[in-house]
């Protein structure tokens, strides 16, 4: 008998007096020490199938079928047997940890909170075992991380609270929604490496859920397509690799961002510049909150970027790449120089920094968090052109059709609100939010981690298309390597607020001289290979 059998489940959502379809006739099995990989485009209802494993969908939603828990019924079980499994025998790391972690708690009490809830671990013997599950997922000096909220982690660190949550327990299953999304490679690296021990000695059933097929080639004993809502094609990682059947595997498989971008134009203008910047974070303690130190963020900075010219930022999380970004944008504190189409404006006021807003925009990393529930998709988008003008003067409905197009969204869909989209169509319209501006330079921090494989190789031909039109400069910063080789004319890499080597994109990827920049190259190719 499998650990977890789905069986014909289909799933819709009741709106308007009509059920739409989300999920059609899937079946699969997951058994103890196997990994299943549900794969997909966004919006194919690898989501929707998982959380319906344990009816964690709301109650709009209809279900039938079968999905059994090691021969428990869940589809209709009592809440009391649903609290009883969920977060104990199947547990969940989710796509976005920032909608997932309770702002107002510490790391410690949300990890603490499950281990009394499920194992009566109180006091010193919760601490012990927190400090321990966050030391295995990569969160370094994890004693002095006890007391931080989810706000003061980076992406990459608050995703790894996320899987330290769900490993707590020592579930029978693990579902993992997209759980190396937030993450660099080298730490995508470890947790996969996590994982799969966990697996072997835990006896564990795996159900990952993804859009990287290098990690589902390298970790998963069986793989499920998912599209439109059904499984398309399905069997053993080897056999589909090897011989995919359907036109779509062929097409997923067939997809990687690749090329390079269009040369710098000749005498291009220089758009930013820093020099020496630095952005250092006091810590202070006692009664009297004396500065006893500084947590160096960012760290002598020297950088600048011309008119169609990307700089590739790479580097671990909590290296600094956002920090230095935000820097520049004049959204954080820093000292040092910052030189914006020739001007110093590091010193500049708020009043006089507005005017300057509309050329220097930003696709932050969380695009469910950076999104207004409350607004529509249409209100989103042209929320710049109410701040700052048309001064085309053309309707802004219409800019807004013209702007979806180009970054692939439906124009039919700009009335909908961010819960009613995928993951990667909310990061769309994050993207489409900053270019409706027509901005000198955008801040790209990991625009493709929430995409699937097609929509990142559309979405970074989009980019250099929008590059050559406009002249834009790019910061662009990612964990995927193979993304920044495809965008970057220039590359630097950080290490804990320094950064450790610079240089031409392409060379540094042939021959990267720091032991640093090394790791963080073979690691992307262990990824990929």
């Amino acid at each position: 008998m499998s650990l977890l059998d789905v069986r014909n489940v289909s799933v819709g959502f009741r709106q308007d007096g009509k059920v739409n379809p989300a999920v059609r006739g899937v079946s699969f099995t997951v058994d103890r020490g196997e990994t299943v990989a549900l794969v997909g485009e966004s919006g194919s209802g690898k989501s929707v199938t998982a959380l319906s494993t344990v009816s964690l969908l709301p109650a709009s939603a209809q279900i039938s079928g079968s999905v059994t828990y090691d021969g428990q019924e869940m589809i209709g079980a009592d809440e009391a047997m649903l609290r009883k499994v969920r977060g104990n025998d199947i547990s969940f790391i989710f796509q976005e940890p920032m909608t997932s972690l309770n702002p107002l708690h510490t790391i410690e009490k949300q990890l603490a909170e499950s281990l009394a809830l499920h194992q009566g671990l109180v006091n010193d013997a919760a601490r012990k075992r927190i400090l321990e599950l966050l030391e295995k997922v990569g969160i370094r000096d994890a004693e002095s991380r006890l007391g931080a909220y989810p706000h003061q982690l980076s992406g990459g660190q608050r995703q790894r609270v996320m899987i330290a949550m769900a490993l707590a327990n020592k579930p029978d299953i693990l579902i993992a929604d997209e759980p190396t999304t937030a993450l660099d490679v080298t730490i995508q690296a470890q947790i996969l490496e996590l994982l799969a021990e966990l697996k072997r000695t835990e006896n564990m059933g795996l159900l990952f859920i993804t859009h990287d097929l290098g990690i589902v080639q390298r970790i998963a004993d069986k793989v499920c397509v998912m599209k439109d809502g059904e499984i398309v094609e399905s069997g053993p990682t080897k056999e589909i690799f090897a011989n995919p059947q359907h036109p779509y595997t062929k097409k997923l498989l067939g997809a990687r961002a690749v090329g390079q971008p269009a040369p710098v134009p000749e005498g291009a203008k220089q758009i930013v510049q820093t020099e020496h910047l630095k952005v250092w974070f006091p810590i202070q303690r006692g009664f009297l909150k004396r500065t006893v130190g500084h947590v160096k963020a960012v760290n002598d900075a020297t950088i600048d970027v011309r008119a169609g010219e990307t700089l590739g930022i790479v580097g671990e999380s909590g290296s600094g790449k956002t920090t230095l970004a935000l820097a520049i944008m004049r959204l954080i504190s820093s000292e040092g120089g910052i030189t914006f189409d020739g001007q110093n404006v590091r010193k500049w006021s708020t009043r006089k920094l507005r005017d300057l807003r509309r050329e220097m925009q930003i696709v932050f990393q969380d695009p469910f968090g950076s999104l207004s529930p409350r607004m529509s998709c249409e209100q989103i988008i042209a929320e710049g052109l109410g701040v700052h003008g048309n001064p085309g003067g053309r309707p802004e409905r219409e800019l807004v059709a013209e702007v979806m197009e180009e970054v692939g969204l439906d124009p039919a869909t700009m009335d909908r609100y961010p819960h009613e989209f995928s993951g990667g169509q909310r990061q769309r319209i994050a993207i489409a939010r900053a270019m409706i501006l027509r901005p000198r330079l955008v801040v790209l921090d990991e625009p493709t981690s929430a995409l699937d494989m097609t929509v990142q190789v559309q979405i970074v031909d989009l980019l250099r298309d929008l590059q050559v039109k406009y002249g834009l400069a790019y910061l662009f910063i990612s964990h995927d390597l193979n993304v920044v080789r495809a965008m970057s004319h220039k590359m630097i890499v950080m290490k804990q607020g320094d950064i450790v080597e610079a240089g031409e994109a392409q060379a540094l990827f042939e021959s990267p001289q720091t032991d640093y920049a090394q790791t963080l190259l073979h690691a992307a190719l262990d990824l990929t290979a």
